[in-house]
């Protein structure tokens, strides 16, 4: 979908990011985008389809981290010709940005990210819409900034992406006014739903979570009039590679999108 039309859908139209939260196998990702994609069209939403190629941040040198870029955009590609779905991933380095912009609809910049001008910059100049997650250490006031630098860049395509900030070691809250205040930019405002429920480096090597708390945070967002709805969903988060404690389970998703539909 053209990058502008796509823009102003998702300031008119409700939507949802959702997917795993990194690519662990083709068969897999198909998966999850033709069962997600189904519950999507009966329920009215915007449907943007999401996973990692990379997931450069991991906990522990040791931990899954994806098949690659080359890998990643291809399977990313199929999921783009067969669902017709727009894309969105990640990107940690500046020149990941033009090849990730030759199969993604919206470039994801993430939270411990977000600072990082050249980054920003390098986003900015794909021409896509560039979706900035909030740092985990910053106001929502602050996100100001980031953005203007995308914006300044020659790219107002923007999205804020509000995702819990820290509260004290190894914990995340949702303070509900980060989003009041971003929504004030105007720019589409997404809520990290799962992310938000996460608890980093708590098992050791990798980050923990819980779930249970996903349903409630979406209904929250929903009160306080997010655009959007970021999700990681798994058939059976037990065994994921990557964040699997605040992966939601696909077969209990549709309960949580009818909850904000």
């Amino acid at each position: 979908m053209q990058s502008d039309l796509l823009y102003n859908k998702l300031k008119e139209q409700k939507f949802i990011l959702a997917g795993p939260c990194v690519i662990e196998s083709e068969a897999m990702v198909m998966e999850l985008a033709r069962e997600i994609k189904k519950m999507s069209d009966e329920l009215g939403l915007l449907y943007i389809f999401k996973a990692s190629f990379d997931k450069a941040n991991r906990t522990s040198l040791s931990s899954y981290r994806g098949p690659g870029m080359e890998e990643g955009l291809r399977i990313l590609q199929k999921v783009k010709d067969t669902f017709g779905l727009p894309i969105t991933t990640d990107i940690h380095e500046p020149y990941q940005a033009s090849l990730v912009a030759s199969v993604v609809d919206i470039v994801q910049i993430p939270a411990f990210l977000c600072r990082q001008t050249d980054l920003l910059i390098a986003a900015a100049q794909t021409n896509k819409i560039v979706n900035i997650k909030k740092a985990q250490f910053l106001d929502g006031k602050d996100m100001i900034h980031p953005a203007t630098k995308v914006k300044e860049s020659g790219n107002d395509k923007i999205m804020l992406t509000e995702r819990g900030s820290m509260f004290g070691l190894g914990n995340l809250v949702v303070d509900f006014r980060q989003i009041i205040d971003m929504k004030a930019f105007g720019y589409p405002i997404v809520m990290d739903v799962t992310h938000s429920t996460q608890k980093p480096s708590a098992l050791g090597g990798k980050s923990g979570g819980d779930r249970k708390y996903a349903p409630y945070m979406a209904k929250l967002a929903n009160a306080v009039g997010v655009d959007g709805f970021f999700f990681e969903v798994h058939p059976n988060p037990e065994e994921a590679l990557s964040d699997g404690p605040n992966m939601v389970y696909l077969k209990d998703f549709r309960a949580i999108l009818e909850s904000i539909a």
